[in-house]
């Protein structure tokens, strides 16, 4: 009798085994069904820089409650993309602003062709020819653009009775007169890559948008050749020559190469020199600080006015989209309002104009650019060719034109066989080798596994009990494959990243975690699910409510946070952010560099071990 019960109580306890291994691989199924359905719905965008992660993201996500959006901060750097679509980990929608069509040629095949899209009929043809491959297609549209001109003192012209430049010629004339009042006409911080090169290029604008010059910008940036491309013999021979002309005309020296930003701008507050290189920016900061100052364009020695344009960023969109027609109509849509006006009015800083490429957003200019209305009106707005060969070679030919190294004939010379010069290998010694890959799309059961992974592999490095991220902390997945330095450091956010840590009680951290998950006055609020923070050391539940968040509870080893408790905890963030969700002078730096790109960079180079990731929020 007893031998039957046991066997019973036996049958029994396996039936119950039974049973709760099929309850748990169900539950398991159940998980990553609803994971899978989660990454389905996910469109994930990348941002080249934080101010658009604050002011320009939030817009976007608002305007389509029904798209679940995911903003990561990426890189401005086309090399970081290459890398990601190498090993899988490319994006729906990328940005970047520091482009060229030449430096985006390896990811043409994976990218969507966008030249029979509305959004690429709204772009001025103008400007649609410098993205336009050699075969018609189109991959990447511009934004809004960034004026570059020239910055000028209208006062100091005033005082000193000197007209106002109108042509090349009046402004040579004006540089002479101020030199002879102990004055500078002009300079600008030629110590930097991109005014040597956009100088180079802004004085033949004219030039460079002919005919001759667009079929040789068609050719240099083609994607289908593997060649490379030097300079024509028809524009650009004459293109060194304007330059030579005006370092003649404008007396620049050596001396000119040793100014940054901060010497010009000093110069020009001081009343030492009458017209710098600038940004519409400058007009505004400028006429705020009570200096009449108005912005003119390059004067083309044909006496044609342009302006230098830099868009804000380019978009591109993932080809593999188009294997799924729902993410694909959804991935246009998010599009379709990252180019609109109310969109793009997010972007510049407050007080600067819209210049659209888009026919859809209406010229609206302020008084700062006021002046030049006419020649943006003519389309007069040339988009810089951005190349990291332009950049470098400009630096380098352009700073000896000035130093009086290097005529005409030999910087034409100079420039052209560092263009055709065989690339230098790139630094691709391994730092760090992921095993796994791990995905940043945030479920509502665990949050991100890959931001998981950088949070508690950050937490060793700091030696924390706690750590809080802001969630545009980190740049991405977590990809299975070998890591050089350059792209393990670019895992962590590019702009200003920074860390404070402290020891708190457990009622202090509360405060803080609230802080970060519900947001603050002054500081970031999540906007999205994909924008609340990531933890590392503590797990937290978060409530749902019409894209508002609310912080309901934190658990630390499995048990409810104490308020009694003590903990080490690193925060990182922006500066911005980290003011005002700490006070200033809570907690110190989690180390003598406070930059936390440093800190990584530091720690993969000496040999690194990613974390395991773990389920640390839950969404409800």
């Amino acid at each position: 009798m007893k031998t039957k019960t046991l066997r019973r109580l036996f049958s029994m306890l396996a039936a119950l085994v039974m049973g709760l291994s099929l309850l748990t691989g169900c539950s398991e199924k159940n998980a990553e069904r609803t994971q899978e359905q989660e990454d389905a719905q996910t469109i994930q965008v990348y941002l080249w820089s934080t101010s658009l992660y604050e002011n320009y993201a939030p817009y976007v996500q608002s305007q389509l409650p029904d798209v679940n959006i995911e903003f990561i901060v990426g890189n401005n750097d086309l090399d970081f993309y290459k890398f990601l679509q190498q090993n899988g980990g490319l994006p729906d929608i990328i940005t970047c602003c520091r482009f060229s069509l030449h430096d985006a040629a390896p990811l043409k095949d994976s990218l969507m062709n966008l030249a029979m899209t509305n959004e690429a009929g709204a772009v001025y043809n103008t400007y649609l020819n410098s993205f336009k491959n050699e075969d018609g297609s189109v991959n990447w549209l511009p934004v809004c653009a960034d004026a570059h001109g020239f910055v000028v003192n209208r006062s100091l012209f005033e005082q000193y009775d000197i007209p106002l430049p109108t042509d090349y010629a009046s402004f040579v004339a004006a540089c002479q007169a101020f030199e002879k009042v102990g004055i500078r006409g002009f300079t600008s911080d030629y110590t930097y890559d991109y005014t040597c090169m956009e100088t180079l290029q802004g004085l033949s604008a004219a030039e460079l948008t002919t005919t001759a010059g667009r079929k040789w910008r068609t050719t240099y940036s083609d994607p289908a050749s593997t060649a490379r491309v030097g300079l024509d013999d028809t524009v650009w021979p004459g293109a060194f020559e304007r330059m030579e002309q005006f370092i003649q005309d404008t007396h620049l020296t050596a001396d000119d190469l040793a100014l940054n930003y901060d010497d010009v701008t000093g110069m020009f507050r001081n009343g030492e020199v009458a017209m710098y290189f600038g940004s519409s920016a400058g007009v505004k900061m400028f006429q705020d600080e009570g200096i009449d100052t108005i912005f003119l364009p390059f004067f083309s020695q044909n006496s044609e006015p342009w302006i230098m344009t830099t868009p804000y960023f380019q978009v591109a969109l993932n080809r593999d989209l188009e294997q799924d027609t729902a993410r694909r109509e959804k991935a246009m849509k998010v599009l379709n309002v990252m180019l609109s006006e109310q969109a793009q009015n997010r972007i510049v800083s407050e007080g600067q104009d819209i210049l659209s490429y888009s026919q859809n957003v209406p010229l609206r200019l302020t008084e700062y650019l006021k002046d030049v209305r006419s020649v943006v009106e003519e389309n007069h707005m040339y988009i810089r060719i951005a190349s990291n060969d332009f950049f470098a070679v400009s630096k380098d030919v352009v700073s000896k034109m000035i130093a009086g190294e290097l005529t005409a004939e030999q910087a034409y010379q100079a420039f052209n066989a560092q263009l055709l010069a065989d690339e230098e290998p790139a630094d691709n010694e391994t730092v760090l080798t992921s095993g796994k890959a791990y995905s940043n799309v945030f479920h509502a059961n665990g949050g991100s596994a890959a931001f998981s992974v950088m949070a508690n592999t950050l937490r060793g490095v700091y030696g924390t009990d706690v750590l809080l991220a802001t969630a545009n902390s980190f740049t991405g997945s977590v990809l299975q494959a070998d890591y050089n330095q350059k792209m393990a450091a670019s895992m962590i956010m590019p702009n200003g990243l920074m860390s404070r840590q402290r020891t708190m009680t457990g009622a202090e951290l509360k405060e803080t975690v609230h802080a970060f998950v519900e947001g603050c006055e002054g500081g970031f609020v999540p906007f999205n699910r994909g924008s609340l923070p990531v933890v590392s050391g503590i797990a937290v539940e978060v409530k749902e409510n019409n894209g508002s968040y609310t912080l309901t509870g934190i658990t630390r080893n499995g048990k409810p946070l104490g308020d009694n408790d003590t903990v080490t905890v690193t925060c990182l963030a922006t500066e911005k952010q980290m003011e005002a969700m700490l006070a200033s002078d809570s907690g110190t730096s989690a180390g003598e560099d406070t930059w936390v790109k440093n800190t990584w960079r530091d720690y993969i180079s000496g040999g690194a071990a990613l974390a395991e990731p773990e389920n640390y929020m839950t969404l409800r």
